[in-house]
This record gives C-alpha cells, sequence and structure tokens, in this order.
C-alpha cells in the first residue's frame, strides 16, 4: 500500500513529522513517513541540513485529512495568546493565509478565519470551498518557461553529461501534489517536449562516448 501513497506535507523536523502522524492516527488515517533530500545538489555535495522528512498518504485522503486537521484545532486557537504573529496581520494578509491555505497550517488558517469572524468579516463554508476550487485551478497551471534549464539541459546533454540527462528526465516527467490529491505535471507541454529531447539526446551522446573510448580496446586485439 504504501506505494500509492504521496506527499501529504513536508517537515525539516521529523519531530514535527510525527507530531501530524499522530493525528492522523487519531482519524485512522494510514501514512508513511520517508526521510529525503530537500534539494538537487548539481555538486552531488553531502548537506546533513538538507534532509527533509515526507509524510505521505492515499490521494483519496487528502481533503479528508485536512479537513479533521482544521476541526482538530477549533478548539485549540480560543486560547492562543494575543502576541501570536497572526494577530499582527492585516484584513488581506489574513484572508491570503486562508486563499492559500496549502502554504500554512491547519493551525493558522481556522485562526486567520476566526480573526477575521470577529472583525466582522465572516466567510461562509460555501465562499471557503469556493476559494478552495479557485485555488485548486491556480496550482494546476504549469510552471512559465524553463528557457534556462532547457539550454542548461540541452549543452550538457551535448557535452555527453549525466546532469543533461537528469534535467531532460526532471522536465519531461516532474509532478506537483495538489491540495486535493491530484497530481499535476509541474511544466507546459512545450518544456517537457524539450525535456524528452534533451534525455533522448543526452542518452544517445553519452552512448557514443562509451563506444568512442572502448573501441581502441578491442582495436588493439587486432
Amino acid at each position: 500500500m504504501e506505494s500509492e501513497f504521496i506527499t501529504y506535507q513536508k517537515f525539516n523536523d521529523p519531530a514535527l513529522a510525527e507530531e501530524l502522524a499522530q493525528q492522523l492516527e487519531q482519524h485512522n488515517i494510514d501514512y508513511v513517513i520517508e526521510e529525503e533530500s530537500s534539494t538537487f545538489d548539481p555538486a552531488f555535495t553531502y548537506n546533513p541540513l538538507a534532509k527533509e522528512y515526507a509524510l505521505k498518504i492515499s490521494p483519496s485522503d487528502f481533503e479528508r485529512a485536512t479537513g479533521l486537521l482544521k476541526g482538530d484545532e477549533i478548539g485549540n486557537v480560543e486560547g492562543i495568546e494575543k502576541d501570536y504573529y497572526l494577530f499582527g496581520f492585516s484584513d488581506d494578509e489574513l484572508m491570503e493565509v486562508i486563499t492559500k491555505a496549502d502554504e500554512w497550517s491547519a493551525f493558522d488558517v481556522v485562526l486567520a478565519r476566526k480573526l477575521l469572524a470577529e472583525r466582522g468579516k465572516e466567510i461562509s463554508e460555501q465562499k471557503i470551498e469556493a476559494i478552495h476550487q479557485q485555488r485548486i485551478e491556480e496550482l494546476k497551471q504549469p510552471d512559465p518557461p524553463q528557457t534556462s534549464w532547457i539550454v542548461i539541459g540541452y549543452i550538457c546533454a551535448l557535452l555527453g553529461g549525466l546532469l543533461g540527462i537528469f534535467i531532460g528526465w526532471y522536465l519531461s516527467t516532474f509532478k506537483k501534489t495538489l491540495p486535493n490529491g491530484e497530481r499535476v505535471y509541474e511544466y507546459a507541454e512545450a518544456d517537457r517536449k524539450h525535456g524528452k529531447r534533451i534525455f533522448y539526446v543526452g542518452i544517445a551522446v553519452l552512448i557514443a562516448c562509451i563506444v568512442y573510448r572502448i573501441l581502441p580496446i578491442f582495436g588493439d586485439g587486432y
């Protein structure tokens, strides 16, 4: 079943991942925590601080988990101290927390909604759902054209470097996970096509380089 899980949230601190895992366990939501590197380092240098801990669940549990976590935080926001940083947010900033709920903790989203209500700007459940759907549509949009990476990819591929193969593979296959558990391609179709070309060019050049180097070995035997 673990192979069907995808990343729900990432943490730099394993304790935070375990804390969320305990909440999910209370609601009988299956999960797995995996340690992974937070960034790709072209120099392939080891950085122990670049580790992240991905908490993964089934895509079908994403919206249910988010709803349950927000429900858990409703009681917690009641006794929050006034020095909590969200109290200093403007109405527009609080609205942004709600609009981009996927970038904030469930606690912050619940508190932002409560603060707006106290300021006379209560948001209905229907409005919350509309905001959520609009956010999904925004996140579905592919990233801007990756011109620089495409150029670098072609150069590296033509030079026979593994980096070119990696860039091509990444551009053509990488997907992002939406708040509802849906996975969509990160990059536009045109960039993905370039990625495929870069990948195959890199493979072809790498094979040619290998053949070029081993042919003299066989030639010396005759």
